[in-house]
């Protein structure tokens, strides 16, 4: 029988069997598990080396491995891989152990001495002295520096010294000795606010609010030019504070600056906003952008009492004739530190008749300024020398026609003795051009927060 062929020619071949396909399925099955096991691999020696290579998942590698129905082929497939796994892994070294001490310097100790007190290796302490970055850090210590060390039976493995609150010296053992850096140490800064009521004094009502003595001395710095802390005050004067505290590691250091503060003395009420310009330079300001400071300290010596006011009519202690007192007298121990009320120069320094020793400063606006009765002269003070306002140029002493240990403050603008305590002092230069648009728009916020925490202060006081 003649049949007509197809024009389709076709290939055939035996069909594959029921075994067959089920075995490259399970051929499959193991290169899909090894290929990804193999890429985990390849990426964990590629990342670096803070990353932990994989492990291989031993319990289903063995599980596939003896399977009876996978193939001979695919199990030694797998058996390749797991074999190429286990060479490639690192090696994982234990972390050393190492002896740790830690201690604060006490008067008169050295290093050396407490390397031998804690049999510390004397030749790593000189090897470690002599690197540039250590050596200023290492030879010059205060008490209460906090040094951390680490050691191996004796021999230095690191030192960590505290250099300021935020630095710190490091030494570290390296493979060609050791090697010194300065290492930063984080601080979080958190803003609080205060608020003080005075009943006796700036510093009880301070206490009695939990503030540190160092944030009030900072407040009466601030307001130092317009309000006299020591006989201003009055009972129901009070201060409400925006300020910062200094965090590290999650436990408090130390109060911070003074952001903004209001001071409420006997009727009158002065605002200081602290400003930090491009250059890094830091003041404090008015909220319409005048200087707190004026050109002159009002009390030029940190005193305890005035024993003599400015007085034209005083009869005078020694002579016990009628002789005007044209300054006034701050009484203070011996040796108390005088500083300039103003910026300027030293036009007089030495013996002057019965001021005894004596220094005068000549200063701009022609306004010149006289200390009195001093006991010495500070060693920077030099005759026609620049002082800047602060600057100490004397201790107080009892020299000339003194009774006892005080300072003679005389204040004179053109050659006419005006009253220290009463004159209206020049003020200092306000915020300049330049950045006041800054000021006044960084400060709103700021001065608006402090006042919101008056107006709650002022709520609990009449409820």
């Amino acid at each position: 029988m003649n049949r007509p062929v197809s024009p389709l020619l076709h290939d055939y071949k035996p069909s594959a069997t029921k075994e067959a396909r089920k075995a490259r399925k399970f051929q499959w099955f193991a290169v899909g598990l090894g290929l990804p096991l193999a890429v985990l691999l390849v990426l964990s020696f590629t990342n670096g080396g803070d990353s932990k290579p994989p492990t291989p998942d031993t319990d289903l590698l063995a599980a596939v491995r003896n399977d009876p129905a996978i193939p001979a082929s695919a199990r030694e497939g797998l058996e390749r891989i797991e074999l190429a796994t286990r060479k490639r892994l690192p090696e994982m070294k234990p972390v050393p152990q190492y002896d740790s001490l830690e201690f604060r310097i006490q008067s008169g100790d050295t290093l050396d001495r407490l390397f031998r007190k804690h049999k510390l290796d004397l030749a790593n302490l000189a090897a470690i002295v002599s690197l540039p970055e250590a050596g200023e850090h290492l030879r010059l210590l205060r008490p209460g520096d906090a040094f951390r060390i680490e050691h191996d039976g004796g021999k230095l493995v690191s030192l960590y010294r505290e250099l300021g609150l935020t630095n710190a010296l490091l030494v570290s053992r390296g493979e060609s000795g050791y090697f010194a850096e300065i290492v930063d140490r984080p601080i979080e800064v958190q803003k609080r606010l205060a608020y003080g009521r005075i009943e006796t004094s700036l510093f009880e009502s301070a206490a009695s609010a939990g503030m540190p003595d160092k944030l009030i001395m900072n407040l009466a710095g601030i307001f130092a030019w317009d309000v006299d802390f020591v006989l201003d005050i009055r009972k129901g004067d009070d201060y409400y504070i925006l300020y910062e505290e200094i965090y590290q590691d999650g436990k408090f250091v130390t109060s911070g600056q003074i952001v903004a503060a209001e001071f409420n003395n006997n009727g009158r009420t002065f605002q200081a906003i602290r400003y930090i310009d491009k250059e890094g330079r830091a003041d404090y300001f008015t909220p319409d952008g005048r200087n707190m400071r004026k050109a002159f300290i009002r009390a030029p010596v940190d005193f305890t009492r005035i024993s003599s006011s400015f007085n034209p009519q005083r009869r005078h202690p020694i002579l016990n004739t009628i002789r005007a007192h044209r300054g006034v007298d701050y009484a203070a121990p011996g040796g108390t530190p005088i500083k300039a009320a103003g910026d300027g120069k030293i036009i007089h320094r030495g013996r002057h008749g019965g001021y005894g020793n004596a220094v005068i400063i000549q200063h701009g606006g022609n306004i010149t300024t006289l200390y009195a009765h001093m006991s010495k002269f500070h060693g920077s003070a030099k005759l026609n020398g620049r002082v800047r306002q602060g600057e100490v140029i004397g201790y107080v002493g009892a020299t000339g026609l003194a009774t006892a240990p005080h300072l003679h403050y005389e204040y004179r603008l053109n050659g006419v003795h005006r009253n220290p305590r009463t004159v209206q002092l020049p003020q200092a230069d306000p915020i300049s051009e330049e950045y006041k648009a800054d000021f006044l728009a960084s400060a709103k916020p700021i001065l608006d927060e402090l006042l919101q925490y008056k107006r709650t202060q002022l709520a609990l006081v009449s409820d």
